[in-house]
């Protein structure tokens, strides 16, 4: 028998929705490089070496997120004990969200997500830089 979910994408999302706060890639370009700011970086290296990145934004894998943000696990990143209001933004918004919501949940503060990911902020003009793809 197949299984069948509960909860979709869809009500998680939503649910995201209702705890997370949502910059504009408009908002979001004129926060880069500003002190107390972090931008979050979820894609996959693939992803980031295809599209290139937001110049000096942090790379952390998604499935990573949780693991680097506890400062009891052996993988904690200092970046996630600072007092800096975190971006989030992935390729589309959608990992960001749930991830902004996931480390809301675990304490975090002061997180952002960037409605429409690193696609909207590409449109938007956003600065982007070109990744060294690795031989």
């Amino acid at each position: 028998m197949a299984h069948r979910i509960s909860r979709g994408i869809d009500v998680l999302l939503a649910e995201a929705a209702e705890l997370v706060s949502v910059i504009s890639a408009e908002e979001a370009k004129l926060l880069l490089g500003r002190d107390g700011y972090v931008f979050v970086d979820l894609r996959d290296v693939r992803e980031i070496q295809r599209e290139g990145a937001i110049p000096g934004a942090f790379s952390c894998p998604r499935g990573m997120l949780e693991f680097w943000i506890d400062p009891a696990s052996p993988y904690h990143k200092p970046v996630f004990a600072s007092d800096a209001t975190f971006v989030f933004f992935c390729a589309a918004g959608w990992r960001s969200a749930l991830a902004a919501r996931t480390a809301i949940e675990m304490g975090l503060e002061t997180v952002v997500h960037l409605e429409g990911g690193f696609a909207a902020w590409a449109t938007a003009g956003g600065a982007v830089e070109q990744m060294a793809r690795r031989a």
